[in-house]
């Protein structure tokens, strides 16, 4: 076992382990550690706790100290030079004719290095750019090209749901997010309704994705036969994910037909595949069925099916018969049409 700490260094960001070296550190201090970028300055989000080596990839790097009203002083003093130093390189950048926009400006505690974060839609030729910085500031110079995923996590704001995005406020890491999670989820899949602030899927789709494929893997699909429990057999009209009800075309009276709602227990149906993590002989007996009403599922389906063959073989003879009437009438017309002109030509 080894002890570590997590810390941030910006809002909402990676957590990073250190070794608290003997100290008893709580969440919500503040430390002073030793980074691939320098010194640095950061915020306890994860108190002493024991973890597996196996988690932990060594050698963890020593809490330098714990941070002193002085440090505290030093990181107010370096956000109001990361103020100064953005209109700076916005000038520099419009100096130069640069087509990129500025991000984000970050010092490193020790002011060893700046950070500047930018988008951009190509590959940006910045050498003088950095030049100019580096005769201004003097001292290392880094700019970084971000994505917009990155750019709305560094700048913030509200989303569609009316509440500070995930990325800026939680979410450490983003997580591939996929149309695929929308349609499980049976949203609309207009692009201005499923996307972000950024432009890219919203990343809170993946938040109930497990809960969607577990309850929708308990449900027949839109089309299905289905036996209930009364005896009746009908197709899937529409289901209800969240209340778990389904809508069945039934056949009543041999030929009548009419729509019942029905809970999922209530229905036999062919299992599907199961793609949550759940409980899985729990998902699968919603559906379980015999062998018998399973033969007399797919005979349903193939009576219904001969059914559409014979109307649409009845309709594409109606089409055809059009079509020939039409073919006739332009046979008939032409000559009549051909008469009348010689008639109107001879006065």
């Amino acid at each position: 076992m080894m002890t570590i700490i997590g810390v941030r260094f910006r809002t909402a960001g990676k957590i990073y382990y250190f070794d608290p070296a003997g100290r008893e550190i709580k969440t919500g201090d503040h430390v002073i550690v030793e980074t691939a970028r320098g010194i640095e300055y950061g915020y306890v989000v994860l108190g002493n706790r024991d973890v597996d080596d196996n988690k932990v990839v060594p050698p963890l790097k020593p809490v330098i100290r714990m941070a002193t009203p002085e440090d505290e002083a030093v990181e107010a003093k370096n956000k109001e030079k990361e103020k100064s130093a953005f209109k700076i390189c916005q000038e520099k950048i419009k100096k130069h004719g640069l087509e990129m926009k500025l991000i984000d400006v970050e010092y490193t505690f020790d002011n060893n290095k700046i950070l500047f974060y930018f988008t951009a839609d190509g590959r940006i030729d910045f050498r003088e750019l950095v030049k100019d910085l580096a005769a201004v500031f003097k001292t290392r110079i880094e700019l970084r090209q971000v994505g917009v995923r990155d750019e709305t996590k560094i700048m913030g704001g509200i989303g569609i749901c009316g509440r500070t995005l995930c990325c800026h406020s939680y979410l450490s890491e983003f997580i591939p997010v996929s149309i695929k999670m929308a349609k499980e989820q049976n949203l609309s899949l207009n692009p201005s309704k499923i996307s972000g602030v950024c432009g890219r899927l919203m990343c809170c789709l993946k938040n109930e994705e497990e809960t969607y494929e577990v309850l929708n893997s308990r449900l027949p699909g839109v089309g299905d036969y289905v036996l209930t429990d009364d005896g009746l057999k009908g197709e899937v009209h529409s289901v209800n994910v969240l209340r778990q009800m389904v809508k069945v075309v039934v056949v009543v009276n041999k030929d009548d037909k009419e729509i019942r709602e029905y809970r999922a227990d209530q229905l036999k149906f062919k299992p599907r595949k199961k793609k949550g993590r759940g409980n899985r002989s729990q998902v699968q007996s919603q559906g379980e069925i015999s062998e018998a009403e399973l033969r007399e599922l797919e005979e349903l389906e193939k009576k219904e099916e001969k059914k559409e063959e014979k109307k649409e073989e009845k309709r594409e003879g109606r089409r055809e018969e059009k079509r020939e009437e039409k073919r006739e009438e332009k046979r008939e017309g032409r000559p009549r049409n051909r008469d009348r002109r010689k008639r109107e030509k001879n006065g």
